[in-house]
């Protein structure tokens, strides 16, 4: 068992599948009382059922006030888990960017903003923020989603940063393919670049504790992300070319 999350009240948002799911039966597993909130409420219902949760069904950017009522009137650990696998390029509809941003980053601010009074207060508070490697990297043929799990990571880290002397840790999880409906959704693109070294929901859950047994802010189930990562600060030049490849393939593939 993680000390850290024993009895906590937790709340994880876009929970009613995939790693949200995931995330939500772990933390009950270790003792926590977990608030499941997800747009479907029927799936929030059954996974709140299955791990003796409470469903709080809605919209991940107001949630925190009822979810906080549902917990006795505290929440310990926030779970920024809802998200939106947008693709398209520079001429997606403007809908589409204004909702990646929306579900992406700006239900994170608001969030963290409603949080952080009482965590300040207390002098604790965890907040787990869902990304993607796309947030560290990029990913090819989705412009919205990967400029807004930048924005994503940005605020992860600028919260870490400013908060951290004053008892609120960050996690930011930055996963490749994880083999959920986003995944299946992400078409040929993701067949190319995700689906070969997908991993399960349950695996990014068993990263997440590890991180936060070790106090890290940055969780990586695929460990070979943290090589990517490097090669992109320090060759930025060979890092896009070698992206362009993986673009040029992605085009001739689809143009057969």
């Amino acid at each position: 068992m993680v000390e850290a999350v024993q009895d906590a009240r937790v709340v994880v948002t876009g929970a009613g599948g995939g790693i949200g799911a995931a995330l939500a039966r772990r933390f009950a597993a270790e003792g926590a009382r977990v608030v499941v909130n997800d747009l479907d409420a029927a799936k929030a219902k059954a996974v709140a059922d299955d791990i003796g949760g409470i469903a709080v069904p809605g919209d991940a950017s107001a949630v925190v006030d009822e979810a906080r009522e549902a917990l006795g009137g505290t929440v310990d650990v926030y779970c920024a888990n809802a998200g939106v696998g947008s693709g398209g390029n520079e001429a997606a509809d403007e809908s589409v960017w204004a909702l990646a941003w929306d579900v992406n980053v700006m239900a994170h601010v608001r969030a963290a903003h409603a949080l952080l009074p009482d965590w300040l207060e207390r002098g604790r508070g965890r907040f787990v923020s869902t990304v993607s490697a796309a947030g560290l990297l990029t990913m090819i043929g989705a412009a919205p989603y990967s400029v807004t799990k930048h924005g994503a990571y940005a605020f992860a880290e600028w919260l870490s940063l400013t908060y951290r002397h004053r008892g609120v840790t960050v996690h930011a999880i930055c996963p490749q393919g994880v083999r959920t409906d986003m995944l299946t959704a992400s078409g040929s693109a993701g067949d190319l670049v995700l689906t070969p070294t997908a991993i399960e929901p349950e695996d990014v859950a068993d990263a997440l504790f590890k991180g936060i047994e070790e106090d890290r802010f940055l969780i990586l189930p695929h460990p070979e992300v943290a090589a990517y990562y490097q090669a992109r600060a320090a060759e930025p030049d060979r890092w896009l070319r070698g992206m362009n490849r993986l673009q040029r393939q992605w085009e001739e593939g689809n143009a057969r």
